[in-house]
């Protein structure tokens, strides 16, 4: 599966991150597969394995030089043609071959040599998940706090994030002999100041480019939807400003992209680095930065890299209280992550289901710092628009935006303290006999522990790679098991279609009981690559439990392409907290939904489970956010059965989908006494 965004944030985001297919040949800048990246310990440089051979294969590559001094960087200059230098740290970027290599492998002045190899971006209930939206109600919203977010750019003038773009940055190299070309607005490969980093603008205003990542990654970090019509109700951190800097530049290149997927945006490890300094810079220059994120990388690392020429600034940055936080990437390994988050000054940042489970595409490890949620992450795109995305891309701005309201929280906190606050408070998420914590706002600000009645959305997904026939038909299938009743009346489907037409595609989904529910019609204009779709479907009809299918058909000859992954999202809600209720009196039982859009659907369905000696004692009715009333049960004092294991339906459609939902029981009589056991709510 090729790195995206879609359902899993990696061509920009899932909208579907998944594995590189970058070539070994240079100039394609294969992933590294190495284990480590030594510091030399001898007067010889650390040259990075296979360079050379890949030099003489290529003729000519891009390798990252680092001098023991800036005093030595003419010297390391001469081996090569220069392609970029830092302004404050010993590194510079050339254009060199074998010849080249040969000669810098041989100076004592040298300290590392590293291809600079391009890598792509790794990629509602998260939000309450980890509590951000207690630590919004209380007021710690990251206000006076900044974070910069390196990736493809920010649609600044997007509502979810519109005038709290603090500063903007391009860092985009050309680069003839590996096809890149700038995505800066004005061209050029570098651009300073406002517009610079606009994804709205320039050649990432170009769809097919899919430059949707960055400002996905920013609104998780800080979004704010406050009176903006159909929006999330915020990221982590609302009050908190950007630093935007794109750091991709436009492929044309195969070997690179990936057959068929030319043009794509890559990021070169020097244009990192320049981003980097840059915030640096920032501030140095009295910018409260807290956090940098970077949501992109590439390799599978099982110890730390800290021979990476990133690692040199990500810890000048960590000394002046800024956090480099990094995706682990979405190539689903066990025991290893990408670079560079595997350095080891880094917050490494894996991602987890609504369930608390690790999410099959994620990287983890003993390298992993945080988990964070990372699946099927609502939030803004470019276009004033807002999609639902997937990967680890969308679990780093979690901690980054963490990271801003603990700065709010704990002004005089070091950065090493805010961390441990995320470390120590978080939940304990425990796979192949590694623990690490996923993070909990609310515990590591308000000091409180997560509620034990949230049940967040069931959502399930199956990102195999499944080609579509030409001219034919694919079914890919997710089983459903644990729900009660019927599918809810907003099933969201998200479809992450690569066909080489997609206008020939006609997509449904079958639900377990056979019933067919249109997604897509085939269109024969619409000639785009690539389907990153999200659909709601009132499903009610079938049964939740059961294998569910997603099917494709090509109706047209001659374009191919493949099913890169899907997801079923089931907006179904529980309270499990045993809630007494007095005899006689009334209880109440709470579920608060978020993320939802619009009102609550006609056929809203209600699960009640009651242990009481006497059920006919009791009346039941379900409260909606706007305090209205749908009867569900009436008393009768004739029925003397014991408990109550029922499903009801409300048309609840007056009222809106977000905010407290309750369940009152209320005894009428006297002199039988019981519990509210649980209930559900599917929308």
């Amino acid at each position: 599966m090729a790195l995206t965004a879609t359902a899993i944030a990696t061509g920009p985001a899932y909208a579907a991150e998944a594995p590189s297919t970058a070539s070994t040949a240079a100039p394609t800048a294969a992933a590294a597969t190495a284990s480590t990246a030594p510091q030399a310990t001898s007067t010889a440089p650390y040259i990075e394995p296979q360079l050379s051979a890949r030099a003489a294969a290529a003729g000519k590559i891009r390798v990252n030089v680092v001098s023991k001094t800036r005093a030595d960087m003419p010297d390391a200059a001469a081996s090569g043609q220069v392609v970029q230098q830092l302004s404050r740290f010993p590194l510079i970027t050339l254009h060199v071959d074998q010849a080249g290599l040969d000669r810098l492998s041989k100076l004592p002045s040298v300290v590392s040599v590293t291809e600079d190899k391009p890598v792509r971006p790794v990629l509602a209930e998260s939000i309450p998940l980890i509590g951000a939206d207690k630590t919004r109600a209380a007021g710690k919203t990251g206000a006076g706090a900044v974070v910069a977010v390196l990736d493809t750019g920010v649609a600044v003038n997007h509502p979810f994030l519109k005038d709290r773009v603090l500063e903007e940055a391009c860092f985009s190299p050309i680069d003839a002999d590996y096809g890149s070309t700038s995505l800066c607005p004005d061209g050029t490969a570098e651009q300073e100041g406002p517009g610079a980093a606009d994804s709205d603008q320039g050649p990432c205003a170009d769809v097919a480019l899919d430059c949707d990542h960055g400002t996905h990654v920013a609104g998780i970090a800080v979004g704010n939807g406050t009176g903006v019509t159909g929006a999330p109700p915020a990221g982590v951190a609302p009050g908190a400003e950007i630093v935007a800097i794109q750091v991709f530049s436009k492929f044309s290149s195969e070997d690179l992209c990936g057959a068929g997927a030319a043009p794509c945006v890559l990021s070169f490890t020097s244009a990192q680095l320049a981003g980097l300094e840059k915030v640096l810079e920032l501030k140095d220059a009295g910018v409260p930065l807290v956090a940098a994120n970077l949501s992109l990388g590439g390799g599978q690392y099982t110890a730390a890299c800290d021979g990476d020429p990133r690692k040199t600034v990500i810890d000048s940055l960590r000394a002046a209280g800024v956090a480099t936080v990094v995706a682990a990437g979405n190539d689903g390994f066990g025991a290893a992550v990408a670079a560079p988050a595997c350095v080891s000054s880094a917050i490494t940042v894996g991602a987890t289901t609504d369930q608390d489970g690790v999410a099959a595409f994620s990287n983890r490890g003993t390298l992993l710092d945080l988990f964070a949620p990372g699946v099927s992450i609502v939030s803004s795109v470019p276009g004033g628009k807002w999609a639902s995305l997937s990967g680890t891309s969308m679990a780093a701005p979690h901690v980054t935006g963490a990271l801003a309201v603990l700065r709010q929280a704990m002004p005089d906190a070091t950065l090493a303290q805010l961390e441990t606050a995320l470390k120590t408070t978080g939940k304990a998420i425990a796979y192949n006999g590694v623990t690490t914590p996923r993070i909990q706002v609310d515990a590591a600000v308000l000091g409180k522990s997560p509620d034990p009645g949230a049940w967040p959305t069931p959502y399930y997904e199956n990102m195999k790679d499944t080609a579509i026939p030409d001219h034919g038909t694919v079914t890919s299938s997710i089983a459903v098991a644990g729900l009660l009743g019927t599918a809810p009346a907003t099933t969201e489907v998200y479809v992450d279609i690569h066909h080489s037409w997609r206008g020939e595609l006609k997509i449904d989904l079958i639900a377990p009981d056979g019933k067919v529910y249109p997604l897509q019609a085939n269109d024969p204009n619409d000639s785009a690559d690539i389907i990153h779709e999200t659909y709601q479907v009132n499903a009610s009809a079938s049964q939740a439990n059961g294998t569910w299918k997603l099917r494709v058909q090509d109706v047209e000859y001659l374009d191919t392409g493949f099913i890169d992954g899907w997801s079923l999202r089931l907006p179904c809600f529980g309270n499990w907290d045993d809630t007494a209720i007095p005899d006689p009196g009334v209880a109440e039982s709470s579920i608060v939904l978020a993320w939802l859009n619009g009102n609550a659907p006609t056929r809203t369905h209600v699960h009640v489970e009651i242990d009481h000696t006497w059920r006919g004692d009791l009346k039941l009715d379900l409260v909606a956010p706007d305090g209205k009333v749908y009867a569900l049960r009436a008393a009768d004092a004739k029925d003397g059965t014991d408990n109550i294991d029922e499903s009801y339906w409300v048309n609840a459609s007056a009222s809106p989908s977000n905010g407290t939902w309750k369940l009152r029981a209320e005894d009428l009589a006297k002199g039988d006494k019981g519990f509210i056991n649980g209930w559900t709510l599917t929308l």
